[in-house]
């Protein structure tokens, strides 16, 4: 039997080959929809939240949005900031 070492470079390696491939998986998602702007419907669908949250984060400021008209829509590039836990300001 033959025992492998593990490595805290083995383990770094792997932790920068992990977050490169989920931020692709993240940046191809909104590039293949290759959409800007987002509805609720589609922010509460991503971030997997009820409506009721996603009103609570728009009233508390913590999330950015544009209304026009009766619709109300998110920067989808913020929102991925937001789940990628690097949004320092709404």
């Amino acid at each position: 039997m033959t025992l492998d070492v593990i490595t805290k470079a083995d383990l770094e390696k792997f932790k920068e080959e992990l977050f490169e491939k989920l931020e692709l998986l993240i940046r191809n998602h909104f590039n293949h929809n290759n959409k800007r702007w987002m509805k609720s419907a589609e922010v509460m669908q991503l971030m997997k939240i009820s409506p009721g949250t996603l009103q609570s984060l728009r009233v508390k400021g913590e999330i950015p949005y544009t209304k026009l008209g009766g619709s109300i829509y998110y920067d989808a590039l913020k929102i991925t900031e937001i789940l990628e836990g690097k949004e320092l300001e709404a």
